[in-house]
């Protein structure tokens, strides 16, 4: 079943492909008993007792550590699991990744708990307790929290504050020059020096090893079956695990959706054309919007090439740094940081309009922010994140294909800023310096699957393309595929109705509810005087 409202349009309902195969199972399993069969304890709740299950242990303990006060962990359920850093060494060392189940919220929970699966690559799933509890995700089942391997609350924990503080000085750098390429570089080499040093082996970072961290979770833990939500890059890491370790998987959300088949720099050059006009169409078909700010979509490519050819410095005050900041605008800046202020989308239009009349303040600050803020340093594991880029992207695309994708979706950008893909500036560079293995290229293949699945997408992402969903849907027999309109990449961050949609898809997974469609509007944007 595909869901995909235009913007003027009420949504219109199409059965995409009949319902096929058998039900995902009996439930029997969840987080407020054991079942009989699964050792110690009887019924205890997980969380309690310790389990092991081949080479993967799960022990009871604290929570694991946060940069930020989650006050969700008062009434959690933590622990580690126990896992081998590289399943193809034997006797290679053991990892042990952070878990944390967040009680429902209901006295009698369903019995099938949901895990969730972070973004990123290299993001921390427990950082994103609050975000799950504040869509009620929690509202009536348990849900269970595991950091990916590498991650913050993980031991090792790779993360690089080197490449985020490099990240932050490069703001006074002009983005796409190829002395700031060096730069940024040798920043990855130095990170991957530290990393070496600490005794990682950077090979075993990667989808295939995340998704059987995720497959020993749910059979150390003692369930039997289990709801599996993935946003952003968690997506991609869903589709990976659902083909390689279906077995107790009742249902699958999956939500701004990058398909393993996909991933890579080509299709984030499509998702920026996507999102992007979906924005500039909203404002165009508002009449006040339009009537402002004329031919928004001319305005900003025009942009792109003007700064690109003369880089515009502007310096501007960030909340919580006390020194004011030098920061160059050129074409690559101006893209990425529309990618990420399509989250603002109501001051889209009023913001490319003040620099297009010399004033860059708004949009120099905006992205500084970004680069300054304390969230952005040390938090990511870059250790996991070119583990995946370097292993199942860049060996499967050259950096023709990704210029060649750019070309297609903005035919006027100049080869300099077609050459750094959104998000994913000098990844090949990069990779180049990270030096591991290439994944087998099955990494690639398309997931079929029966197994019940929400596909979400937002009309306004700029950084998983909405076409991503129907791609993903084809193959996903079972699936409702859904676009929730006005909205940026990862919708349930940002929609209550993306939100209930996605409750009622895990309460019936096969006919949830997505009734709310019809009653969003687009958002009112800011017209400057």
């Amino acid at each position: 079943m595909s869901i995909r409202p235009p913007h003027h349009r009420r949504p219109v309902r199409r059965l995409r492909t009949a319902l096929a195969g058998a039900t995902a199972g009996v439930l029997f399993a969840g987080l407020a008993a054991l079942p009989a069969h699964a050792g110690n304890g009887g019924a205890e709740p997980l969380g309690t007792v310790a389990r092991t299950m081949g080479h993967a242990r799960f022990e009871p303990g604290p929570c694991p550590r946060t940069a930020d006060p989650i006050p969700e962990l008062d009434t959690a359920r933590c622990g580690t699991l126990t896992v081998p850093e590289n399943r193809a060494r034997h006797d290679g060392r053991k990892i042990t990744l952070g878990v944390a189940i967040i009680p429902a919220a209901t006295r009698r929970p369903a019995p099938d708990p949901i895990v969730w699966l972070a973004g990123g690559p290299g993001d921390d799933a427990v950082s994103e307790i609050p975000l799950a509890v504040n869509g009620g995700l929690n509202h009536d089942r348990d849900v269970i929290f595991m950091s990916q391997r590498g991650t913050y609350s993980a031991d090792p924990e790779l993360t690089c504050p080197n490449i985020d503080e490099f990240n932050a000085r490069a703001l006074g750098l002009v983005f796409g020059a190829p002395s700031t390429g060096r730069l940024h570089v040798e920043a990855t080499r130095e990170c991957r020096e530290q990393l070496i040093g600490r005794g990682a082996d950077l090979s075993a970072y990667n989808g295939t090893e995340s998704a059987a961290d995720y497959a020993d979770l749910r059979v150390a833990l003692g369930i039997e079956q289990w709801n599996v939500f993935g946003i952003s890059y968690g997506t991609d890491l869903a589709l990976q695990y659902m083909r390689l370790h279906p077995a107790g998987i009742r249902s699958v959300g999956i939500d701004g959706v990058l398909p393993p088949s996909l991933a890579g720099g080509a299709v984030t050059w499509r998702a920026a054309r996507e999102g992007f006009d979906g924005m500039f169409e909203a404002c165009a078909e508002q009449p006040a919007c339009n009537s402002r700010y004329p031919d928004l979509k001319g305005t900003f490519e025009r942009l792109v090439v003007e700064l690109e050819a003369r880089p515009v410095t502007t310096t501007v005050t960030v909340p919580g740094h006390p020194e004011p900041v030098e920061v160059v605008l050129d074409g690559g800046v101006l893209v990425t940081w529309l990618t990420s202020a399509s989250h603002l989308a109501a001051g889209v239009p009023r913001s490319i309009d003040e620099l297009a009349h010399g004033n860059p303040q708004r949009i120099a600050e905006q992205y500084a922010g970004g680069k300054l803020s304390p969230q952005a340093i040390g938090r990511v594991a870059h250790g996991l994140s070119f583990g995946v880029f370097c292993s199942e992207w860049t060996p499967y695309e050259s950096e023709e294909d990704v210029i060649r994708a750019g070309r297609r979706a903005f035919p006027s950008f100049p080869r300099s800023v077609l050459a750094n893909a959104p998000q994913l500036a000098w990844l090949h560079d990069d990779c180049r310096a990270w030096d591991v293995p290439p994944a087998p290229r099955s990494i690639r293949d398309v997931t079929r699957s029966d197994i019940p699945t929400l596909v979400l997408s937002g009309g306004f992402d700029s950084q998983t393309a909405p076409s991503n969903g129907p791609y993903a849907a084809r193959t996903l027999s079972r699936s409702t595929e859904v676009t929730v309109p006005y909205v940026a990449h990862v919708v349930f961050a940002d929609s209550p109705c993306a939100q209930a949609i996605t409750r009622s898809f895990f309460d019936t997974p096969t006919a949830p509810d997505t009734e709310c469609l019809a009653c969003l509007r687009p958002p009112e944007f800011e017209i400057a005087p």
